[in-house]
């Protein structure tokens, strides 16, 4: 009876910590860690190049490929220092999507973890941020988990191509909802007022 007992505390011991390692980061700021904002943006202007946040974005499925999914969104996160995922999350935004031009559904969805984030660069100067310091807005991209409002889970993938950025990097958004793979982005057209993104990051 005595070494079960032991065992249980040694056990009840072990889960907190591993608990307390595992959920802590939603609080404490980890050394090395990114805390990074993300947004669909909204561009006031083009002339001069002048964002917001509140733009949307679209992407395509295939098979068929009038299947479509327009979203718009804000959060944050925390990296780790790492390259891990993390449950340190917020943010969230609305859902549509689309067969050809008829809608087939809407709602809210919600970020519920970071599974990957890759910074490439800041931001060369140039736009006028509304956001935030223009100083912080950079390139990268991120793969965000997410809940939708009907029920259904994906993933939601945000890249942003700011001005400096290395090639590669494609701008825009894309998503699964359920068993459907949204994962053509539509790319952004000169002065087309969709499918623009930014980061923000700070240490």
């Amino acid at each position: 009876m005595v070494t079960f007992r032991r065992l249980l505390v040694l056990v009840t011991g072990l889960a907190a910590l591993t608990a307390s390692l595992w959920f802590g980061v939603v609080s404490v700021r980890a050394a090395g860690s990114d805390h990074v904002r993300w947004d669909i943006v909204d561009f006031v202007t083009f002339a001069p190049p002048t964002f917001t946040a509140g733009g949307a974005a679209f992407a395509t499925a295939a098979n068929p490929s009038s299947l479509r999914i327009r979203l718009t969104g804000s959060g944050t996160f925390v990296a780790p220092a790492s390259g891990g995922p993390s449950s340190a999350v917020t943010g969230g935004g609305t859902w549509e999507t689309f067969n050809g031009a008829v809608s087939t559904g809407s709602g809210m969805y919600w970020v519920t973890g970071l599974t990957s984030w890759q910074f490439a660069n800041f931001f060369s100067p140039g736009p006028t941020d509304l956001i935030g310091n223009l100083s912080e807005a950079d390139s990268g991209n991120v793969i965000l988990r997410i809940q939708y409002s009907d029920g259904s889970e994906g993933i939601l993938g945000v890249g942003c191509h700011g001005p400096g950025a290395p090639n590669g990097i494609a701008e825009g958004v894309i998503a699964t909802k359920a068993f459907v793979t949204y994962w053509s982005a539509n790319p952004p057209l000169p002065g087309v007022n969709l499918n623009r993104t930014v980061f923000h990051v700070t240490k």
